[in-house]
């Protein structure tokens, strides 16, 4: 019940609404008069209801006023209580507020001072246990493995010789409980445990391979002591050796061979000897006091450890090669028969076992080397001297599956180049070391000096010309030579990619800067010979920018300048011809085209022959200087053209005043006579010997066979140009009805020319005469033909004039000795109308 129903129900009656409710019940139950008889009754009812309510609300009042009393009394005990409740409750909210501040943890950001919580002991306690529980069993199985392996040695400390595999079950048990702990170890899934196992199982691992090499170490001792009374590592004498030392290392040696085959056994490892990649444990031995005397020698402060003679230590190790070889194949060979490793070649794994000394000297040496180019150019040279004297020996080389796919021969030197820094520094040291020899030949005194003497040249490669006498100047010659030095220094390369790096960056730039260097020496003659004269540095012998360029492009000087060109560019373009045709550039062209790397490399660079239209798999129809040599074959022939040109307008120039001389009348003083009493004109002289000078020095500066191929073509280009000016084109000659020819007197001093010329150029290259007369054909001809009396050219001017056929060549024949000699039939009538005897 609510407090206030309570309130309402304490509330005094409401006199008023009594009334009310007293005055509508009189009117509603005596609505008539008549109904007033009934009052009596009601009045009575009434009064004894009135009687019951009030006995009612006295009861109602103690009661009431009882409860209240009771009420009163429970209030105040519950305000008692809820007082204490009150005082309870802040206490407990204290507590909580004290209980929370202690539950926040050590690693709250914003209670790092505070100490950790009950809860965090707790857990830190069982992780700590949990550790230690891990770690002893950790140091449980280390201790076991420890206890196995020294369990191990001392069993086989005591062995008799030869040991057995029941001298081994120590090591067989150390075997077994290091496989169970990998094994289980690798099981466990959890992370944290993954990477403890991991460590573990290293340290287990380790422990049973220093306890293997600790077995292997004593009996390795046992066969040194052995080794020391054979004078090892001196050349052994084995027969003469005692009986008991050849037994005490016999059976050591075969000790170590059974270990290593037990070894094999237990691990169930697979047997890699046969293919040369693993060592016996025996040879091992022999190598290592090798090994400690190469260390002694060449690792020390000693006089033999010098870094300008890598060629010490390598012949070191291939005396040693050489020298135990018959120990090697006659002793080492004898004893492995019968045993697993019978079809091992002893000497091949005795090498492999001392190559390692060479490499890790190598690997120590190097990095000092970065910074010399030369020594380190001297090192790799030295290297690859080295790899192919061993393969020399018979020695192969043990290399990798990737390297044998790539046909790459390996060797110590591989140590070096297979080192992208380290190659790189020896490319750009033989390329700069080859920059600076070009230079120095270039720039040499008598770098352009023609050579006469052939002593130089090897007979093979005489053999190999068809011209014996092939001249060249020194500059020529020196980069022929320097080239050759290249390709001996870098064909040893194992790989064909190094190869062709070689080739690219050091070899072929040597040639190209040859080909400009005498390119521009042509230009340079061009320059000077042209109507805008000026010295341009780097000709040809051009010294100084106020020398005459008529003296440097002129006469003999300017043949000689020229022939400079021609014979420096033809003997580099024999060279390459011959080089292309080796078997080293055969196979490395070969290579580059097969193989898409390379030839990738190969269509990058201009002087080398584009292979992009030639499948891989076809065979190259070219050679690996094609472009080159078709470069300088270009350069050679704009060189002779250079030098067919230079010697006609020289002699074309110096003919003008004697075609000037001819049309003119003469004074019998005028003329000289020759042998026939035929008058010359002393204006021809001068061309003439102006020519014979110019075939006199190209007879003594060139080949036979060049010589002819210019003598002819300077020969039918001036004999073209006498025919037109002085006989076909005569200047006062008239054709036609009133045609005016030439006098008898005229005909055969033209005769005599013609034939002084092929006279002259006889002498000068002191060659037959028909030879000589070759070029002059059209020309001399034509002289006959005019010079001739008439009975001898009646029957040619019968067959030209009036004939009909070819037999006017066979009239000419009888003519002239030289049938028509290149003339057309109109020309040869041109020709005989000139006679003024026709």
């Amino acid at each position: 019940m609510s407090s206030q129903k309570i309130q309402r129900l304490l509330e005094p009656p409401d006199v008023s609404a009594a009334h009310q409710f007293a005055l509508e019940y009189l009117d509603t139950t005596f609505a008539h008069i008549d109904d007033l008889d009934g009052i009596d009754e009601v009045l009575s009812q009434t009064k004894a209801r009135s009687a019951e309510l009030q006995r009612q609300l006295s009861a109602s009042q103690q009661s009431i006023d009882s409860l209240v009393t009771k009420t009163r009394v429970a209030a105040l005990a519950n305000l008692d209580t809820a007082r204490e409740h009150a005082e309870d409750r802040e206490l407990i909210e204290n507590e909580m507020t004290y209980l929370s501040h202690e539950l926040v943890s050590s690693l709250s950001p914003s209670k790092s001072s505070a100490s950790p919580t009950l809860l965090e002991d707790i857990e830190t306690m069982h992780r700590v246990l949990k550790e230690l529980e891990s770690v002893r069993a950790y140091v449980a199985v280390i201790e076991r493995t420890l206890t196995l392996s020294e369990g191990a040695l001392a069993q086989l400390r005591g062995a008799p010789s030869p040991i057995s595999t029941s001298s081994m079950s120590e090591y067989n048990r150390l075997s077994a409980f290091v496989n169970n702990v990998v094994q289980t170890c690798n099981a466990v899934q959890d992370i944290g445990s993954v990477e403890q196992s991991l460590h573990l199982v290293t340290f287990v691992r380790r422990i049973r391979n220093k306890t293997w090499s600790d077995i292997k170490a004593m009996f390795s001792a046992k066969l040194t002591s052995a080794l020391d009374n054979l004078k090892w590592p001196m050349p052994v004498d084995y027969p003469a050796a005692s009986v008991h030392d050849r037994k005490s290392f016999e059976s050591a040696f075969k000790d170590l061979i059974l270990l290593q085959e037990i070894g094999e056994n237990i691990e169930g490892s697979t047997n890699q000897l046969e293919r040369g990649s693993e060592g016996l444990y025996p040879l091992e031995t022999l190598a290592h006091a090798i090994s400690l005397r190469f260390k002694y020698h060449f690792e020390t402060e000693r006089e033999t450890n010098r870094l300008d003679k890598p060629e010490w230590y390598l012949s070191h190790i291939m005396n040693v090669a050489h020298d135990h070889r018959s120990f090697m194949e006659n002793v080492i060979q004898r004893l492995l028969l019968g045993t697993k490793y019978q079809r091992v070649n002893a000497w091949q794994n005795y090498i492999t076992l001392l190559l390692p000394i060479l490499e890790r000297k190598l690997r120590l040496t190097v990095p000092t080397l970065l910074s010399h180019p030369a020594l380190l150019a001297h090192t790799v040279y030295q290297a690859l001297i080295f790899d192919s004297n061993m393969r020399e020996l018979g020695y192969e080389f043990v290399v990798s599956a990737e390297a044998k796919k790539n046909e790459e021969k390996g060797g110590v030197s591989s140590v070096i180049l297979g080192q992208k820094e380290w190659f790189g520094a020896w490319l750009e040291g033989e390329k700069k070391f080859a920059e600076d020899q070009y230079h120095e030949i270039i720039s040499a005194s008598d770098a352009w000096v023609i050579v006469h003497d052939d002593s130089n040249d090897s007979d093979g490669y005489k053999v190999s010309r068809s011209v014996a006498e092939l001249k060249a100047t020194n500059s020529a010659r020196r980069i022929k030579a320097q080239v050759e030095q290249i390709t001996d220094r870098y064909s040893p390369l194992p790989s064909f990619a190094q190869r062709t790096r070689f080739l690219i960056h050091v070899q072929l730039p040597i040639l190209e800067q040859y080909y400009s260097r005498v390119s521009s020496s042509l230009d340079a003659f061009e320059t000077l010979s042209s109507a805008l004269v000026r010295a341009v540095p780097g000709a040809l012998g051009v010294e100084g920018a106020k020398t005459d360029s008529r003296k440097l492009t002129g006469g003999i000087e300017g043949s000689q300048r020229l022939c400079k060109a021609l014979l420096s560019a033809r003997y580099v373009e024999s060279a390459m011809q011959q080089w292309g045709e080796e078997e080293f550039f055969l196979e490395l062209w070969t290579e580059i085209n097969h193989r898409a790397a390379l030839r990738t490399r190969a269509e990058m660079h201009p002087s080398l022959p584009n292979s992009a239209d030639r499948r891989s798999s076809d065979a190259p129809e070219c050679t690996i200087f094609e472009e080159l040599i078709t470069q300088y074959t270009n350069l050679v022939s704009r060189a002779e053209d250079m030098l067919v040109s230079q010697v006609c307008g020289e002699t074309e120039i110096a003919l003008r005043p004697h075609f000037v001389a001819i049309t003119t009348p003469k004074d019998d003083g005028d003329v000289q006579n020759v042998d026939d009493g035929i008058a010359v004109p002393p204006s021809l002289l001068p061309s003439i010997a102006l020519l014979s000078a110019h075939l006199t020095f190209l007879r003594n500066t060139l080949s036979t066979a060049v010589t002819t191929h210019i003598y002819r073509r300077i020969a039918a280009r001036i004999s073209e140009h006498i025919l037109q000016r002085e006989v076909l084109f005569r200047p006062g000659l008239t054709r036609g009805q009133s045609r005016t020819g030439l006098s008898r007197e005229q005909a055969r001093s033209v005769q005599a020319e013609c034939e002084l010329w092929a006279e002259t150029c006889q002498a000068a290259l002191r060659t037959s005469r028909a030879r000589a007369e070759g070029p002059w054909g059209r020309l001399l001809v034509a002289g006959r033909l005019l010079g001739a009396r008439r009975e001898e050219v009646d029957r040619a001017v019968k067959e030209v004039l009036g004939g009909q056929g070819d037999g006017w060549e066979d009239a000419l024949e009888s003519a002239t000795s030289l049938g028509s000699g290149g003339l057309g039939k109109e020309e040869v009538k041109t020709v005989l109308r000139l006679r003024d005897d026709l």
